[in-house]
């Protein structure tokens, strides 16, 4: 399904006015008005991102009393255990907190439910094996708002427990020993988006704090806190939390600190991926390399790994985890693939692409690891939900499944709780959800919540959507507008990369797949005497067709500065291309009267 391309609409006078106000140059006061930034002082809140712009951390909900928590256990020598999730967020912020309770000299070890065998979130049975072993205080990360019957288990074993999480609070809170939480009922935290990594930077902050006796820590600590930024800026990054407010400062020096000195165990992980080559780094070194290799281990049950490779001192066993946690990453990307091919192919062959109003696609043995990926990935090339089930090849009745919306605002949860009667369980958020079905329902279940999710396209008038900040020509496109662009930067959800658009572009040459697998696309456009490269990420199907096009299209495109061998020129990203449309036309010429 092609997206409408939604050209944000141009108000030169805000623009002008921002401009002169904030000295700002007018690119960036204008990529700042398409953001609902309309004045100096919230340009300056948006773009100053000092590390003083860091709230306290004893003004988290609920920090200092899980502050005296651990203070105590720290000092009295019990045996904590950091439960940690395991996917990237929780595994940077259990590493968090085990770095820094080790240099505070705790009895402390860490503890990451296996994906494919213990499922999300605390365990009641690791819970007892725990305590069994003589841990007397667990401290959840990114997990646990919502574990209301395992709080009650801790108090019969008499293990203190202690949530840090950032996820949904349900009806009931936990009764732990303490709840720290940005969004905590009947709190005011003015930012409710830290991701676990950031809430759990936050409390090692205040224990920090607390040990040395007032806001000022000794050398040794501010320079774990610093290190730690790399971690929490991972995390943040991975989790797809908006980066505003004080995520675009956990991440922007975060990034920095990557750069300048990340933990023995990253600093393998980035030697072998190349990153320690690398000029400068910024959040796509994050989303596109570190991450994937760190969930890599998540999601084929090896979490622990990654934990031990972002705990471990330097040394060789630092060089062969990161080297292991590498591999597991081709492994993974393979079976991501296998899925994906499987999954897409049977959406052709099932289903009318254009016209359905979402998949469901079920194959036996697809790995459950990369599901979510794969429902993902198919619900942003397709633009609509996509639910994808792995039928265990066991013959075992039940199946595990995962679900994605693909940018639309399609509510996933509720298309969902309309086919409640034929699911084993379900769980997750409008975005993304996970179930558990029985095999015997499967098509029933296809046929219901195809039919939710039609309804919901009707009702809401969804259409899919490209938000374009403004009409750019590729000879518009210097270095140094592009460098003005990137003070915007980092982005992320909540602050993506400008995306623009022009028309009347060609092929200066034919495009051309690339990439492990061919999967991606590079291609060089024409605009006048402008020629410039364009690389399209996963798009390795639109080769073809651009390649047939004898007359010129019109892209949307997001501009980079590619940097190699120390030679800096701007390229681009393809977003989308159609043919040349009267629609965009109208689009453009409406936004110009509006005052473009």
């Amino acid at each position: 399904m092609r997206r409408e391309w939604r050209i944000i609409p141009h108000d030169g006078l805000r623009v002008e006015n921002l401009a002169k106000t904030a000295s700002l140059p007018p690119v960036v006061a204008q990529l700042l008005v398409s953001r609902g930034i309309y004045d100096s002082e919230a340009a300056e809140r948006f773009l100053d991102t000092k590390l003083k712009g860091l709230r306290d951390p004893q003004e988290l909900p609920g920090i200092s009393q899980a502050t005296e928590v651990l203070v105590q256990a720290i000092n009295n020598r019990l045996p904590i255990v950091i439960y940690g999730d395991y996917d990237c967020d929780g595994m940077t912020g259990t590493a968090i907190l085990v770095n820094g309770l080790r240099l505070l000299n705790a009895d402390v070890s860490y503890y990451v439910p296996n994906r494919l065998e213990d499922g999300y979130g605390l365990n009641e049975d690791a819970i007892r094996r725990l305590a069994e072993r003589g841990k007397r205080l667990i401290v959840s990360v990114d997990c646990g708002i919502t574990s209301v019957s395992h709080a009650e288990l801790c108090k019969e074993l008499d293990v203190q427990l202690v949530i840090t999480d950032h996820h949904t609070i349900g009806d009931q809170l936990p009764d732990a020993d303490a709840i720290v939480h940005p969004r905590l009922p009947g709190s005011s935290y003015p930012f409710g988006e830290l991701c676990g990594a950031g809430v759990a930077f936050k409390l090692a902050w205040s224990i920090c704090q607390h040990q040395c006796g007032g806001k000022k820590v000794s050398d040794s600590l501010r320079r774990y806190l610093m290190q730690s930024l790399a971690l929490a800026a991972i995390g943040t990054v991975a989790d797809v939390v908006p980066l505003l407010d004080e995520n675009r400062i956990l991440v922007e020096h975060g990034i920095r600190m990557l750069k300048e000195e990340p933990v023995p165990g990253l600093a393998e992980l980035m030697r072998i991926t190349k990153l320690d080559q690398a000029s400068r780094l910024d959040t796509e070194s994050i989303s596109f390399t570190l991450a994937p290799r760190l969930n890599a281990a998540g999601r084929l049950g090896q979490a622990q790994l990654a934990i031990e490779l972002l705990t471990i001192e330097a040394g060789d066993r630092a060089t062969q985890l990161a080297d292991y946690i590498h591999q597991l990453n081709v492994q993974r990307d393979s079976l991501q693939r296998s899925v994906y091919l499987a999954a897409n192919k049977q959406a052709k062959e099932e289903f009318d692409i254009d016209n359905d109003a979402a998949f469901v696609l079920a194959g036996v043995g697809w790995h459950q690891g990369v599901i979510g990926v794969v429902a993902g990935r198919l619900a942003e090339k397709y633009a609509k939900p996509v639910i994808v089930i792995s039928l265990d090849a066991s013959g075992k009745p039940e199946a595990v499944g995962s679900g994605r919306v693909g940018g639309t605002n399609i509510n996933l949860y509720d298309a969902l709780s309309e086919c409640e009667e034929r699911l084993v369980r379900f769980g997750g958020h409008a975005a993304a959800a996970g179930i558990t079905i029985l095999e015997n329902q499967l098509e029933g279940f296809r046929e219901d919540f195809c039919e939710a999710v039609s309804r919901q396209w009707v009702e809401k008038e969804v259409v899919p959507q490209i938000n374009i900040d403004a009409e750019a020509t590729l000879g518009q496109l210097t270095l140094e507008v592009v460098r003005q662009m990137e003070t915007l930067a980092p982005f992320g959800a909540g602050n993506p990369r400008p995306i623009l658009c022009c028309r009347e572009v060609e092929l200066d040459e034919p495009a051309r797949k690339m990439g492990s697998g061919e999967r991606h696309l590079t291609v060089k456009l024409r605009q006048g005497s402008k020629v410039i490269r364009a690389v399209a990420f996963g798009a390795a199907d639109w080769c073809d067709e651009l390649n047939e096009i004898n007359s010129s299209i019109e892209i949307a495109y997001r501009p980079v500065i590619n940097e190699f061998r120390g030679y800096r020129n701007v390229e681009i990203h393809l977003v989308d291309w159609r043919r040349p449309s009267e629609s965009l036309s109208e689009e453009l010429s409406v936004n110009q009267k509006n005052g473009g």
